[in-house]
């Protein structure tokens, strides 16, 4: 065998490798994305809940004004996020807010007895169950994605192809606080 077709045997195994990895790492982009479009469906609901939501609640607690606001603001930045990333802070903080606003409710038993609130607050709960559940399909998509950029060939290639590590999307700090407290029971 000539020298010459040997290096075009390894020119060859090489870009057939390269493509490989490149298929790959494409491969996992898209089924990162498309775990992220599963989240967009639940966000949606929740963005569009969020405002009758906060229309039940207004009535109860015209001097926490402010608490409403919040909410109201970060649902707006949230429906009007854009990447994948900027969803993510946004979500977060649209959460904080939620969760700041179910701590005023504990206030307002008479709002606690109101069904149209009770039936409101039972969608939110199942559209935030329904979330957790896709958020881990997702952050399992991103895992896998983050794995494949950082591996050894792929590293080589990924940063040259536009690939890099994506953030997962967590609970956030202001949830991780709520989970890591003891709950309270009260009889």
């Amino acid at each position: 065998m000539s020298p010459a077709l040997i290096g075009i045997i390894l020119v060859v195994v090489l870009v057939v490798w390269i493509v490989a990895i490149y298929n790959t790492l494409v491969r996992l982009k898209n089924n990162r994305e498309n775990a992220f479009a599963d989240i967009d469906v639940q966000l949606k609901q929740r963005h569009d809940l969020v405002p009758q939501l906060v229309g039940a609640v207004k009535g109860y607690m015209e001097h926490e004004r402010e608490t409403l606001d919040s909410v109201t603001r970060a649902r707006q930045r949230a429906i009007s996020a854009t990447s994948i990333n900027d969803k993510i802070v946004a979500e977060k903080e649209l959460a904080g807010a939620l969760s700041g606003l179910n701590i005023q409710l504990e206030a307002y038993p008479d709002l606690k007895a109101n069904q149209n609130f009770l039936q409101l607050q039972n969608e939110l709960s199942d559209i935030e169950n329904k979330l957790a559940a896709v958020r881990r399909f997702f952050n399992s998509a991103t895992k896998e994605l983050n794995i494949s950029v950082q591996k050894f060939p792929n590293v080589l290639f990924a940063g040259m192809f536009g690939f890099k590590e994506e953030p997962m999307f967590d609970l956030g700090a202001v949830q991780r606080e709520e989970l890591d407290k003891a709950p309270e029971i009260k009889f």
